[in-house]
């Protein structure tokens, strides 16, 4: 659920009239979450994974990790105790976890933030009854550690949960956001294919379906069958950021791709194209006055 694996790579720091005689590594794995905020603006990739510049964790990831280590422990348990009353055990457990975390803590909530970071909580951990009865999932694995070659590409992700189902192996991603919507949902669709790619090249049993699970109130699954063709497609492009962020490594030429996120971008102090289309998209009344980056511009 949105927890990023950071590839290992040479750190220096972001700054173009820099000796070009030492060469940036590569990493030396790719995970769905950094070959995607790759694709999403290089520059961002290079300040968060080579220079390692520190980026705040929002609420929403942390109310995230909160439902996902919950519904972990949940499936863990047998078939029959998988009622939401077990839920709620497993929910207080978790929250004195939750309270000594450093990410939890830095979001310096009071009581009453506190109590509604709970309650959003509970109803993205509850959203699985609405898609699921967790009784009658047959569990093959939880949070599954895989680390294998894709076309050549080192690849790392951890899989939220593996089920046998009648059809075979379904892969399953938890996620606390909005759910995307139908023009964008093949996207995000890409990172369960690559995990069912990477089982299949494991196991040598190719899962049937992959899906994603968007917990809470706007909640819905989007699922794919893991048709050949469709794996094939993910990780072709896997393979495809593969090779450009060699590409861009060996020339540290991570150019930054500006665009709507730039507005919430926790770097964009450091970088002026970023700044700059913050500006224009507010004078164009095309950015929101909330965006973290619009005091820096105004």
């Amino acid at each position: 659920m949105g927890r990023a694996i950071h590839p290992t790579v040479t750190p220096l720091g972001y700054n173009k009239t820099m000796s070009t005689d030492v060469a940036i590594s590569p990493p030396r794995h790719l995970s769905p979450s950094s070959a995607s905020l790759f694709e999403q603006c290089p520059r961002r990739w290079r300040f968060r994974y080579v220079d390692r510049l520190p980026e705040p964790v929002g609420e929403e990831a942390v109310v995230g990790t909160f439902a996902h280590r919950v519904l972990e422990l949940l499936l863990g348990e047998p078939a029959a105790a998988r009622t939401q009353d077990r839920a709620r055990e497993l929910a207080r457990q978790v929250w004195t976890e939750v309270e000594a975390d450093t990410d939890f803590r830095s979001l310096a909530l009071d009581d009453a933030a506190a109590r509604a970071f709970r309650w959003k909580g509970w109803t993205a951990i509850a959203g699985l009854w609405d898609h699921e009865d967790p009784c009658s999932v047959e569990v093959a694995s939880t949070e599954r550690r895989i680390e294998v070659a894709l076309d050549g590409v080192p690849f790392l992700g951890v899989v939220d949960r593996i089920d046998r189902c009648a059809d075979g192996l379904v892969v399953t991603d938890y996620k606390s956001g909005r759910p995307p919507s139908r023009r964008f949902q093949d996207d995000k669709l890409a990172q369960v294919l690559l995990y069912a790619a990477a089982v299949g090249a494991i196991d040598g049993d190719a899962p049937a379906r992959a899906r994603l699970v968007y917990l809470g109130r706007e909640g819905r699954v989007v699922e794919a069958d893991a048709r050949p063709e469709l794996v094939d497609s993910a990780v072709a492009a896997l393979r495809a950021t593969w090779e450009r962020l060699g590409e861009a490594a060996r020339a540290d030429t991570f150019d930054p791709a500006p665009g709507p996120l730039c507005g919430w971008c926790p770097h964009v102090d450091r970088c002026p194209e970023g700044q700059a289309e913050v500006r224009v998209r507010l004078e164009q009344g095309r950015m929101r006055l909330d965006a973290p980056a619009v005091p820096l511009v105004a």
